[in-house]
């Protein structure tokens, strides 16, 4: 503790032991003389256990917590050298090891923030992916932080029951379902927009956006909180740009020319603040709505939309694939906090 803390500690406590002892003794003069030793004591109490622990190892929080997170208090890309952790604009790409849990877990305890998570379960995919992906939310994403679930759902009486952590609430919502799968992706983002202002950025500090057909399988903790934050798309993080499934054809408000990009961005997860996520959907939406007016639709849908909007407005952090990763691609991935479900698309699609 130090010195000035400690000043401060005593003062209220001397005050607080005058006041017990005229309230309660008949004769304050009595306990007069005796109040220096009391506080003579408890000052050396003090001082004893603000050093009787001088080893960092076994001090909970051997580090001083700053009033404003900054990337140099909790960003440790020197740990993994052998992956990439920054983007050429100096953005962090989050991998496990490369951030201090301890430290984040502690600044948004003494700053306590609420996060949304948004999520479309319509048709088939309500029936098939909605439970296990809330049971698993509750259970790693967020822990121990408030966390709205904004559901959209077709069918209100086939939201699932499931008893809710402390601090976790349901808010669900009925939507009209599309009669195609790529309407369903491309118009959420209207429907994201319109939640955003109306509601959802008077209620959250921070807000991600998911697909339904995924589960947690490890904490996805407060390290992937920012301002815009993006997911590297597992299958295209180590291949170059010319490789990427961007939407090439010029007439496209999508279009990005062979040789540009950074990341193949995955629409499966994207978040940040609200009013920045609401920016995005916004901006994507403006372009699908463009694009069907002069008749093309985009290869990837609202995708190949929000990597425009990636490309033009650089994300502040990104995710590796731990935290969206397919383990069609192989199964030894360590440290995956979301994974994609094993699916038929047949199965779930109304068309293929």
């Amino acid at each position: 503790m130090n010195p000035k803390t400690r000043v401060v500690v005593i003062i209220t406590f001397s005050f607080i032991l005058s006041f017990c002892a005229y309230k309660y003794t008949d004769k304050w003069s009595d306990f007069k003389p005796y109040l220096p030793s009391i506080c003579k004591t408890f000052n050396s109490r003090l001082v004893e256990n603000s050093t009787s622990n001088p080893d960092p190892q076994n001090h909970p929080f051997p580090f001083r917590i700053s009033e404003k997170l900054s990337l140099q208090d909790w960003f440790l890309p020197s740990n993994k050298v052998e992956l990439r952790t920054k983007t050429p604009w100096n953005a962090p790409i989050l991998w496990e090891g490369t951030f201090n849990r301890t430290y984040l877990e502690e600044y948004y305890r003494n700053n306590p923030v609420t996060i949304g998570l948004t999520v479309f379960a319509l048709g088939k995919y309500l029936d098939k992916y909605l439970e296990k992906f809330l049971a698993s939310a509750d259970k790693y994403f967020m822990p121990g932080h408030k966390v709205i679930y904004y559901v959209m759902v077709d069918d209100h009486s086939k939201l699932p029951y499931i008893e809710y952590g402390t601090s976790r609430f349901l808010k669900p919502r009925v939507v009209t379902k599309e009669a195609r799968w790529q309407d369903v992706s491309m118009m959420r983002m209207k429907t994201l927009a319109d939640m955003l202002q109306d509601f959802i950025k008077d209620e959250v500090d921070y807000v991600f956006c998911m697909d339904v057909d995924m589960d947690f399988r490890a904490p996805y903790g407060v390290e992937t909180l920012g301002e815009l934050v993006a997911q590297a798309q597992a299958w295209f993080m180590n291949l170059p740009n010319t490789e990427f499934t961007y939407e090439r054809r010029p007439e496209s408000k999508a279009y990005i020319e062979m040789g540009q990009g950074d990341f193949y961005y995955h629409a499966a997860v994207f978040g940040g603040t609200p009013s920045r996520v609401l920016d995005l959907v916004r901006s994507c939406y403006a372009g699908i709505m463009e694009d069907k007016k002069n008749n093309i639709e985009a290869v990837w849908h609202d995708e190949s939309h929000l990597n425009k909007y990636f490309l033009e407005h650089k994300p502040t952090l990104i995710l590796s694939p731990e935290y969206c990763w397919d383990y069609k691609i192989h199964t030894k991935m360590e440290h995956v906090k979301l994974a994609w479900a094993m699916k038929d698309y047949a199965e779930v699609r109304d068309n293929v």
